[in-house]
């Protein structure tokens, strides 16, 4: 196998365990009961399209759209608004999982900005079709943060992938 440009080490396997905790998490973390702004990026969104990126085969559309019904039962949303920014958001990020990798982590971060953007507006227009209330313009923040969140994600994603499968003395990690 040839690898990536931006990558300088093979990687391990993903646990499926190890995958399904990171969504359940960021899930959780979703649902914290601190008040809803629209500048607050959505870690579950982030999530969804790392898996989408990295294992397409294992989290694609169908577990997106699941995960979007449960976001919108639990914030009272139209039911299948965030499903539909999800399923697009994990479908384009499956899309994408040949040629990202490839490129360092700021770029990937600018490569999924349009996404997240594209989910949010998404959204945004089921919102408002059904006569939603407009949440302003502290709105357009929520992708690049969620972009800014993409290489923390990364990097913490991937840790459990970079381990040495037998360590001993002279690999340490």
């Amino acid at each position: 196998m040839i690898m990536p440009r931006g990558s300088g080490q093979l990687l391990m396997p993903a646990n499926p365990l190890f995958i399904g905790l990171s969504l359940i998490l960021a899930l959780m973390v979703d649902m914290v009961p601190i008040g809803r702004s629209p500048a607050m990026p959505d870690l579950l969104a982030v999530v969804l399209v790392f898996w989408g990126v990295h294992q397409p085969r294992r989290i694609g559309v169908s577990w997106a759209f699941a995960f979007g019904l449960l976001v919108d039962v639990h914030h009272g949303a139209l039911l299948g608004q965030h499903a539909l920014a999800y399923s697009l958001l994990s479908y384009a990020a499956v899309s994408l999982h040949r040629r990202l990798p490839g490129f360092g982590l700021v770029t990937q971060a600018f490569h999924v900005l349009p996404l997240f953007m594209a989910a949010h507006a998404v959204s945004l227009l089921v919102r408002m079709v059904v006569g939603g209330m407009w949440p302003g313009w502290q709105l357009a923040l929520a992708p690049l943060f969620e972009a800014m969140l993409w290489p923390l994600a990364t990097v913490l994603l991937l840790a459990p992938q970079r381990r040495a499968p037998d360590r001993d003395a002279n690999r340490p990690l």
